[in-house]
């Protein structure tokens, strides 16, 4: 079983917990997800390179003990991260995800290459293009000028400054993928459609 480094799933609902446990049996009886069956489970097909490399690297970040599959505790760890997480929480899961390489440190290729990669899946509606995200990322938090950002100088930029964190907020937000597994996988606009009376 995965475990988050101490950090428990106390702050869910009962009725959270049984949500996610039925479409994760569901979705995947073995109660073991591949990087394919993710993919499958959060409906994400006919992704660019530059995607599909992105939900490899979410996938890699929810498999906290590496052995190339998530568990039922893992899932739920990463989403009650994801969803409910204390901010600094959320940032050092989001700088995760951002260092592709895994050097403990986000060049800006990675930064951008990702935020694309997010902004295709999660179809944001910002104003602001991804280069121009990245350039102001890095203009604003890379102190030393280094063109690299260490974990120290990502978390205590974005703390700061709050335009990027809500920007990096928004752009990793998970609630469609929640909805959809309180809908039972069905797109709650079409569910919301469905049940509104003919005028």
């Amino acid at each position: 079983m995965g475990n988050m480094d101490g950090k428990t799933v106390e702050e869910l609902s009962t009725t959270e917990c049984h949500q996610w446990y039925k479409k994760f049996m569901t979705e995947c009886p073995s109660g073991q997800l591949t990087l394919y069956e993710f993919k499958q489970f959060f409906g994400l097909k006919n992704l660019s390179p530059a995607a599909n490399k992105y939900v490899e690297q979410m996938f890699e970040t929810f498999d906290f003990n590496k052995d190339g599959y998530i568990d039922f505790m893992e899932y739920v760890a990463a989403l009650s991260l994801v969803l409910k997480g204390k901010v600094d929480q959320k940032l050092r899961w989001y700088f995760k995800l951002y260092d592709v390489d895994g050097n403990g440190c986000i060049d800006r290729g990675e930064l951008l290459n990702i935020f694309k990669a997010i902004r295709a899946i999660n179809r944001c509606n910002e104003t602001m293009s991804a280069e121009e995200f990245t350039n102001m990322v890095f203009d604003k938090i890379d102190i030393n000028g280094d063109g690299e950002l260490s974990l120290e100088e990502f978390m205590e930029g974005v703390q700061k400054d709050e335009m990027l964190l809500d920007i990096l907020t928004r752009s990793l937000d998970l609630t469609h993928i929640v909805r959809l597994i309180q809908n039972d996988g069905q797109n709650p606009h079409e569910s919301e459609q469905e049940a509104q009376p003919a005028q």
